[in-house]
């Protein structure tokens, strides 16, 4: 039986492999895929994303119910997965395809984006201003097969030991407090 009422939001916040692996882990979130927006090539590949010279940033586009999760607390999950002061960078990645970006679909959607970045920058939770794009979405282009799931996947690979877990402790931690993680994951 298919799910009725699902929305769908675009963002990235630096490496699409810590932001795919901690967004599976929310009630109310149906699916993540790992991709590429915001550029002007068709069709992109990681190898040209990675160059910079694409224009496209590492994006998750999520599919989510929001009688579970509302935008607004995916924004805050957005916003606590990231340094949203960092220019095109997320700790040691750097370039323009790790820069912090809200893509969205529609007027009412842009402006629930810029007022959740104004109240989070509010918040005082980051010394700095906000750097953070809030752009409409013209394509979302998901990533090669690779790219999906990674962390699941390559748990022990260099990075994700190194950097991902962490991050999905730091975040099963404070959103497992909140109430807002599956059951499975508590």
């Amino acid at each position: 039986m298919e799910k009725q009422n699902l929305e769908y939001m675009t963002f990235g916040g630096g490496c699409f492999w810590c932001v795919d692996s901690v967004l599976d882990l929310l009630k109310g979130v149906e699916s993540t895929t790992s991709g590429y927006a915001g550029g002007h090539k068709a069709n992109p590949t990681y190898e040209e994303v990675c160059t910079g010279e694409t224009g496209h940033a590492e994006v998750v586009q999520l599919t989510y119910d929001p009688g579970i999760i509302s935008y607004d607390q995916l924004m805050d999950v957005f916003f606590f997965l990231h340094d949203p002061t960092q220019l095109n960078r997320q700790g040691e990645d750097i370039g323009t395809q790790y820069r912090s970006a809200i893509f969205y679909k529609d007027e009412a959607e842009k402006q629930k984006a810029e007022e959740a970045m104004k109240l989070s920058e509010a918040s005082g939770k980051y010394c700095g201003k906000y750097v953070t794009e809030i752009t409409k979405l013209e394509k979302f282009w998901p990533a090669e097969e690779y790219h999906q799931g990674y962390y699941e996947a390559n748990p022990t690979q260099p990075f994700c030991s190194a950097v991902v877990g962490p991050k999905i402790a730091k975040f099963k931690k404070h959103f497992g407090e909140l109430g807002m993680l599956r059951p499975e994951v508590n």
